[in-house]
């Protein structure tokens, strides 16, 4: 068993929790995320709960980061407040591919529709004179002057960090490898990324966004993960630092900081992974991971013990090739602004206070009305302190709530604080629709994890909105997406387009392409002596379509015969018929797991031993009215209780609503159930 700290960086909280492998102990922290200087929050969490002895044995520190992320969205403004100036190489011809994208349009249906802005601008996107076929043969050789002449261009102009994508590089890179040594002979001494390294598939458009994003957001990642790993070393940290990736699972800093564009979501999805491990510990076969922060909510759809992995992921109109666990992210969190729109609605989100201000009852000078202050208004969060030193003002709640009913028509402060909470559980309600309806999946069969600061405050009303009969609050609530974060693996992945008829000829070829792209994967710095899992997984589609279906290959064990009906499964499942076309392979995709701790702790069960605390006002969705609540501590619940009652905890609270019972699981969940009939 390994020792390990998990911080998650949110838009409001940073979340630390701590497993101690020699104790058992579990640690917990929360403290006010620092926007202008991320590492600070951090690093306060990690001085308010992680004690120096303990963190000097702690085997590794596994961080979920929305630097990169940031960059991308906030490439409008300063440059002091962006990622790197990028410059770019490509084939003769194709100087245009960022513009040109696909040639369709995100919303057909908006008039006034235009695509983001291209990270590189055109006068920065230098063409050389080289092609290579898509069979890899070389039909014209790279031209030297013509990377000189880009590397006076750059010298001349600023660039920070260059990308080389030339046309079919992922079938022979020599030419992209050449550019580079001239680009470092010709003096540029900046980041550069090959497209080749980046993403080993086809698709010349999606392969070169992926690859300026990654230029682009290198300039901040290194730097700042440098920077944490300089004061963590400061502090008498000697483990390993490693960064949760988009796709799941984990790299190590020099890989983090390789490849960045891997990271770009890597908060959202610890939530899901921890969901994942709670639903196997649980025996649930369907659960929806519901994650509710202080500007966002994170869900996913977790079938079988799987996490929805995509290959193909979209950030602010860019679409990425790289492994991407399916979060889907709307703007209704505890932060998120309401507000009466100029036709006298009321409106949540998407708009957020963010942890500077912070919601209005923070007292730190918010002047809008949140969600926060909405549910501290009805009783859903007791007044007071709560985690990282914060004092809730109720009078500040009502301050700013009562100005919204005379726009919105809405009688009384209690009635606009209703309507703000349940507009926000709309809005979470139909992200949820999104990756369960969508896909063919009933809700009304699954559980609903919820989690995140304010996650437990509203799993019973989603359970309403969604006619869904179970909620799991998982110990820690508030900190659960770190507690994916202590769980994590430490993933890698590479990829290589293959587009070829599925036959008996081609399993050889795909077992001896898997073999190199392990092999590749294995020039790493893991840690010494750890075995890796390995899974291969196919692209396949049926002959004369253009996308993809992602099917597993059991090296060693299966026939063409076997990975045909696996296909024809999937196919059936997600299209609701079946097709007798040939099937071809277009991409391989090989991964390589290395498991730091086999026993994944969740949390320890919490004893029973505390005592009610007596009871507060408080409002029922149910019942539109005001009741007596009981007010439990979470360790001191044990036999069910019913709603409305409030179960608090240092790191959230939960609400249950009349018509719902809660009572303590062995594993340290609480478990909401609806009562019988109770619709």
């Amino acid at each position: 068993m390994t020792t390990v700290i998990g911080v998650d960086v949110g838009g409001t909280f940073t979340d630390l929790v701590l497993h101690d492998a020699a104790t058992g102990e579990i640690r917990v922290a929360k403290q006010p995320t620092t926007p202008a200087a991320p590492e600070l929050g951090v690093l306060a969490a990690v001085d308010a709960a992680v004690p120096a002895e303990l963190l000097a044995r702690c085997d590794h520190f596994v961080h979920g980061t929305t630097v990169g992320l940031n960059a991308l969205l906030e490439r409008p403004l300063s440059r002091e407040k962006r990622g790197a100036t990028v410059g770019l190489i490509t084939t003769a011809g194709f100087r245009d591919v960022l513009e040109i994208r696909r040639g369709d349009r995100d919303d057909p249906y908006d008039l006034f529709w235009t695509p983001p802005p291209p990270l590189v601008p055109r006068r920065l996107r230098a063409e050389v004179a080289e092609r290579v076929a898509a069979d890899g043969s070389v039909v014209r050789e790279l031209d030297p002057e013509t990377v000189r002449q880009a590397a006076r261009l750059f010298a001349d102009d600023g660039v920070d960090a260059v990308a080389i994508v030339l046309v079919n590089s992922y079938a022979n890179p020599a030419h992209e490898t050449l550019a580079a040594g001239l680009l470092r002979e010709a003096g540029f001494d900046g980041p550069i990324s090959l497209s080749h390294e980046v993403s080993g598939e086809y698709r010349e458009y999606e392969r070169t966004c992926t690859t300026v994003v990654d230029a682009f957001v290198r300039h901040r990642m290194g730097p700042y993960l440098r920077n944490l790993d300089r004061e963590l070393r400061a502090r008498g940290f000697g483990g390993g630092l490693l960064v949760t990736r988009s796709g799941g699972g984990a790299l190590t800093l020099s890989e983090a900081a390789a490849r960045p564009f891997e990271t770009i979501l890597s908060g959202p999805v610890a939530g899901a992974v921890a969901t994942v491990r709670l639903s196997a510990t649980l025996g649930l076969r369907t659960a929806v991971a519901a994650d509710v922060g202080g500007t966002s909510f994170d869900t996913a759809l977790i079938e079988d013990g799987r996490l929805p992995l995509l290959f193909q992921g979209e950030v602010v109109g860019l679409p990425l090739q790289s492994p991407w666990v399916d979060v889907r992210s709307v703007g209704a969190g505890g932060g998120s602004i309401a507000y009466a729109d100029s036709g006298g609605l009321l409106r949540v989100g998407p708009r957020s206070a963010g942890a500077e201000p912070g919601p209005a009852s923070y007292r730190r000078g918010g002047t809008e009305a949140t969600v926060t202050d909405a549910a501290l208004h009805l009783g859903m969060i007791p007044a007071g302190h709560i985690s990282g030193g914060i004092s809730l003002s109720p009078e500040k709640a009502a301050e700013v709530l009562a100005p919204l009913a005379g726009p919105t028509g809405i009688d009384g402060t209690d009635a606009v604080a209703e309507g703000v909470i349940r507009i926000a559980a709309a809005h979470m309600a139909q992200a949820v629709r999104g990756v369960t309806v969508e896909r063919g999946v009933d809700p009304r069969g699954a559980a609903i994890v919820a989690f995140g600061g304010a996650g437990p405050l509203f799993g019973c009303l989603l359970a309403d909105e969604l006619d869904i009969d179970t909620v799991v609050i998982p110990p820690n609530a508030g900190n659960f997406s770190a507690v994916g974060l202590v769980q994590a693996d430490i993933v890698r992945s590479a990829a290589r387009t293959l587009v070829r008829a599925l036959d008996e000829e081609a399993l050889p070829v795909i077992e001896r392409l898997a073999a190199s792209l392990f092999e590749r994967l294995a020039d790493s710095d893991a840690p010494p002596g750890a075995g890796a899992v390995r899974e291969v997984d196919l692209d396949l589609r049926h002959r004369g379509q253009e996308h993809t279906l992602t099917i597993p290959l059991r090296l060693g064990d299966d026939d063409v015969a076997a990975v045909k009906a696996r296909f024809s499964e999937a196919y059936h499942r997600t299209f609701g018929h079946e097709l007798p076309d040939p099937l071809e392979v277009v991409t391989v995709r090989a991964t390589s797991r290395v498991v730091l701790d086999d026993e994944h702790p969740l949390v320890p069960a919490p004893p029973a031993t505390a005592t009610p605390l007596g009871t507060t006002r408080l409002w029922s969705f149910r019942e539109r009215a005001h009741a007596d609540a009981p007010v439990v501590p979470r360790e001191g619940l044990a036999g069910p209780m019913e709603g409305p009652l409030l179960v608090i905890e240092p790191t959230s609270t939960t609400y249950v609503d009349a018509g719902f019972a809660v009572e303590a699981h062995p594993s340290g969940c609480l478990i909401i159930t609806r009562k019988d009939g109770d619709r």
